[in-house]
């Protein structure tokens, strides 16, 4: 099977993707742009497949292939994940924003003190602008990227505040991804 991705805009790709990967074991994803290839590799292999990747004049082309697993009938289970953090602001709570800034500082070095930690932290909307260039937390979360957690930042979001080029710590990531990693959580936190 074959999936024209070319021109299309996040997340639409992965989405096409995804669709795709329900019905055939062996497929083929063409895409134009560096971000939609990582964004349908990262969803392949998240899924067991493996992927292989070949740079043409008309595209970036994705061979996905599913190993073969009789006993899952060859496909990979849906995995339940611990606790995923959704930051969803560049302060913590409503009101005064030099507030809002100190607390924020103070939860994240808080957390990475803490012997629980999420499973994954999401920033969202001005949420990114803590993993950027510039920003007070980036060495707390460095910290907890060390300890395993895994740094997700929206890439539309990093896109509106012109902020794509100064991520200093974690990944950019997608809006499938990110709803995938929030459906799969077995607790999501918002602040």
């Amino acid at each position: 099977m074959i999936i024209d991705a070319r021109g299309l805009s996040c997340p639409q790709p992965v989405v096409l993707t995804k669709k795709a990967m329900e019905k055939a074991d062996d497929l083929i994803v063409i895409v134009d742009n560096a971000a939609a290839e990582q964004n349908v590799s990262r969803l392949a292999e998240n899924q067991g497949l493996a992927v292989s990747v070949e740079e043409k004049g008309d595209g970036i082309y994705l061979r996905l292939t599913r190993p073969a697993d009789e006993a899952l009938g060859g496909k990979v289970p849906l995995l339940f994940e611990p606790t995923v953090l959704l930051i969803s602001s560049s302060t913590l709570g409503h009101g005064d924003d030099e507030l809002g800034s100190v607390l924020m500082r103070s939860f994240m070095h808080t957390l990475g003190e803490s012997d629980i930690k999420p499973h994954k932290v999401i920033f969202m909307n001005s949420g990114v602008k803590l993993v950027v260039r510039g920003s007070d937390l980036v060495d707390d979360l460095r910290s907890l990227e060390k300890e395993g957690v895994e740094i997700l930042a929206c890439g539309t979001c990093l896109g509106h505040y012109g902020l794509k080029d100064a991520i200093e710590v974690g990944r950019v990531s997608n809006m499938y991804e990110i709803t995938l990693a929030l459906m799969k959580s077995t607790k999501v936190v918002s602040i």
